[in-house]
């Protein structure tokens, strides 16, 4: 019975691991804004902004797999969740950049940015 105990403990400080440098590195890129991320555009937006996304999706992804336990789920229950939270995000993230650019394109002649 330990011996389970000792493995979710070593699992969980794993995950606990690769979450910190996941956060550590969103907050690098956060503080130093490397320009050649920060000032080109793909999409509508930085590249900068796109890894942010993508690593906050992931954190997301890996809290749910390890925490909410979807890895013992059946796969067609996992697919279902992934899939459909997936579509929701990218329907998300295309509203809110194709909006904020119509607003920066609309207020650019009146407020300096």
């Amino acid at each position: 019975m330990s011996h389970a105990h000792e493995s979710s403990a070593k699992r969980i400080w794993m995950v606990f691991g690769i979450l910190s440098i996941i956060t550590t590195v969103e907050v690098v890129l956060g503080i130093y804004k490397p320009e050649g991320l920060h000032l080109s555009n793909i999409f509508g937006t930085s590249i900068l902004n796109i890894i942010f996304i993508v690593l906050t999706v992931a954190k997301a992804y890996g809290i749910a797999w390890v925490f909410m336990h979807l890895e013992g789920e059946k796969t067609w229950f996992r697919r279902s969740l992934v899939w459909t939270i997936s579509f929701f995000i990218v329907y998300l993230l295309f509203i809110v950049l194709h909006e904020g650019s119509y607003i920066h394109s609309v207020l650019s002649p009146l407020v300096r940015w």
